[in-house]
């Protein structure tokens, strides 16, 4: 099973489910809601302009508030140093805009270096499936959507859903897979070559079922 890292960020991350064993990391201002709870991470990076006070202890990575790095990534970047393949996101959505939209980016950067990661909070899920296949048991309700996050995808299939695509090229100019469904049947979203970006409704306190694949 390949390493878990769980990463805190500054927004409000909800219901946290830390899996047993995994690397628990808070960037910056996600040290508050882990403090909150109670929990204490393995490590905390960040520049601390969030939190706004440099916390204590031997697990405190401080940065510059001057560098190319969000926080985010930067705990990102940390968890892959430390061999994790595997990364939830909490505390990553919601809020600013441009840090959101950073957050998705960070699900491409994972994806490039073939790991896997995920955000989640406020009852969504996304992820980025890289030249592979992203598997749903039956049972799924509600909206689903698909974008091409990085030039084009071909050879899209989506299987299952409400709007089935075969053999398909999803371009990152055009939003043509927004707001498809589930059907409640096992469904799959694959790509032969590029990215995708897969959105989709996950309810707070459960983990992706792709997690353990």
């Amino acid at each position: 099973m390949d390493k878990i890292c769980c990463i805190i960020g500054a927004m409000e991350p909800g219901e946290l489910v830390l899996p047993e064993s995994a690397l628990i990391i808070a960037a910056d201002g996600g040290l508050a809601h882990l403090e909150r709870r109670g929990i204490i991470p393995d490590l905390t990076v960040g520049d601390f302009d969030s939190l706004g006070r440099v916390p204590e202890g031997s697990g405190v990575v401080r940065h510059p508030i001057e560098k190319d790095d969000t926080d985010t990534m930067l705990a990102i970047k940390t968890g892959l140093e430390r061999g994790c393949r595997r990364f939830l996101l909490y505390g990553c959505l919601g809020g600013r805009l441009d840090h959101t939209y950073a957050n998705l980016q960070s699900l491409l950067y994972l994806a490039r270096r073939g790991a896997a990661g995920w955000l989640l909070g406020g009852g969504l899920a996304a992820t980025v499936v890289r030249n592979g296949r992203l598997d749903f048991a039956p049972g799924h309700e509600g909206p689903v959507s698909i974008f091409c996050p990085d030039g084009e995808a071909r050879g899209v299939d989506l299987t299952g859903l409400y709007y089935p695509l075969k053999d398909a090229v999803l371009t990152s100019s055009f939003p043509l897979g927004v707001s498809n469904q589930f059907t409640g049947k096992a469904a799959a979203v694959s790509v032969r070559e590029g990215s995708l970006l897969v959105l989709w409704n996950q309810p707070e306190g459960g983990l992706p079922e792709q997690l353990m694949g």
